[in-house]
């Protein structure tokens, strides 16, 4: 195995989750508070799961988003 691809190919992976779960994520608060669902000053709970199926991988990541 290439260590230094493996890593690369890891990191381009993760930039590619973090903007689109960035993106996702500032839709929805917006459009929430756009809808009166949300007031702008709420803690909101926050999961992610990452699965590799092949390897039998499943890790929930558990985090609390700030909006106030």
């Amino acid at each position: 195995m290439d260590e230094e691809r493996f890593n690369m190919e890891i990191r381009r992976f993760l930039k590619k989750v973090g903007i689109t779960s960035q993106r996702e994520i500032e839709k929805a608060v917006r459009e929430a508070l756009a809808g009166g669902t949300l007031k702008g000053d709420e803690s909101l709970p926050v999961r992610v799961t990452l699965e590799m199926d092949r390897l039998g991988l499943s890790v929930p990541i558990d985090g609390e988003i700030e909006l106030g």
